[in-house]
């Protein structure tokens, strides 16, 4: 997450912090929600047998028990909310499931984007989802979805999903204007920036259509459901493409970062 607002390790208990302009990680440590968790804290997480997938259901819970999560889109905003954070990066959030029409699989990332004034910098929504539908319920959500240097959704993996955007910004301080915006207007919820993954590594849409295809096929004859369906799907993306949808994961993550730092650059110097 790339921070306008908090000090890192700031917990929800320390809501009394000094601000400064620092990119901080959002997890959950040791029962406490940590906006700015230390490199370290991160690396336990990832190399954890023990750590929960945590969505902003499970923060209570979590907290509770004294457990460790890694934190969903949903949860990263909820705690970028609650700290005054202006800005965060992800890689892509989560959205209505293929099938979701009938399933009722939607990720609770858009209702938490839905109701927290966040700005979200991501590459769309995961490529392994109902893109069409998941901008039905952004927009039913009155969330802005705004194309970064792009008039078409990205498809993660893919730089274009088909899927024309009606708004669009080519620089961190339109973006920055546009938070600014509203928020003066007093409009609840976040702001979805769409930056499309780096032309140097990003995949063709057909050929990411095809892998999704066969890993959604897969998931559904091996019975997956709920919170372990991404996860799954993402897994088999990898595997099925030598490790090429690993490579503009990572890549797009990165740029998405870059992206989010320098609004949030512009829109801390406007305010």
């Amino acid at each position: 997450m790339t921070s306008s607002g908090c000090n890192a390790s700031v917990t929800f208990d320390q809501l009394d912090c000094n601000c400064s302009k620092v990119p901080a990680m959002v997890a959950v440590l040791r029962g406490s929600v940590v906006v700015g968790a230390s490199s370290g804290e991160i690396a336990s997480l990832a190399e954890g047998t023990d750590v929960a997938k945590a969505t902003t259901r499970d923060l209570a819970v979590l907290a509770a028990s004294g457990s460790a999560g890694a934190t969903t889109v949903a949860a990263t905003a909820f705690a970028a909310g609650r700290e005054g954070v202006a800005v965060m990066a992800t890689g892509g959030i989560g959205g209505v499931h293929r099938g979701g029409e009938r399933s009722m699989d939607i990720s609770a990332d858009l209702a938490e984007i839905g109701r927290t004034p966040v700005a979200v910098v991501c590459s769309g929504a995961k490529a392994v989802l109902d893109l069409s539908l998941t901008l039905e319920a952004l927009e039913t959500l009155g969330v802005p979805v705004v194309g970064y240097g792009t008039d078409s959704f990205p498809a993660f993996y893919a730089r274009s999903s088909g899927l024309r955007l009606e708004h669009r910004v080519d620089s961190p301080k339109e973006a920055a204007r546009l938070i600014a915006r509203q928020g003066r207007l007093g409009l609840p919820g976040g702001i979805l920036f769409c930056n499309p993954p780096p032309a140097e590594s990003a995949l063709e849409p057909a050929e990411v259509e095809s892998l999704v295809t066969a890993a959604v096929r897969g998931a559904e004859e091996k019975g997956i459901r709920g919170k372990d369906v991404t996860p799954f799907l993402l897994d088999h993306l990898a595997r099925e493409s030598a490790g090429r949808t690993l490579a503009v994961n990572l890549a797009l993550l990165e740029d998405n970062a870059r992206v989010a730092a320098r609004i949030a650059v512009a829109y801390a110097s406007s305010i």
